[in-house]
């Protein structure tokens, strides 16, 4: 029935979890292909990226990455990823804390008391 369709995709839609966050990011705009940027109209121009999300900080604290974007035939074949920069959250709505740096790795020690 009509109705229990619609009661249906209202439960589920109330069931879902909305989230914003606030990231502080940067861009080397040397890394910008200058053939990719697009003209809009009244002559804006425009670069298409992709924000990645992840789900771990790097040893800065970087939990977002901005790449260029690309197009479905430069995907399919499988051209590399140009990377412009990266960024931090600095604030979630769902209290998630700041994402905090990987701590690095203890030094290796080369003492190991072996004669050779």
């Amino acid at each position: 029935m009509l109705s229990d369709r619609i009661g249906q995709a209202f439960t589920r839609s109330q069931n879902q979890t909305k989230m914003s966050s606030i990231i502080n990011a940067s861009i080397d705009l040397a890394k910008i292909d200058k053939a990719k940027i697009s003209l809009g109209k009244n002559g804006q121009k425009y670069y298409n990226i992709s924000i990645v999300l992840n789900d771990e900080a790097d040893k800065f604290g970087n939990d977002v990455s901005i790449i260029a974007a690309q197009s479905k035939e430069e995907r399919a074949a499988k051209q590399s990823k140009v990377y412009l920069g990266n960024g931090k959250t600095v604030w979630s709505s769902n209290g998630s804390p700041e994402p905090t740096a990987k701590p690095l790795p203890a030094p290796v020690s080369n003492n190991d008391d072996l004669p050779f």
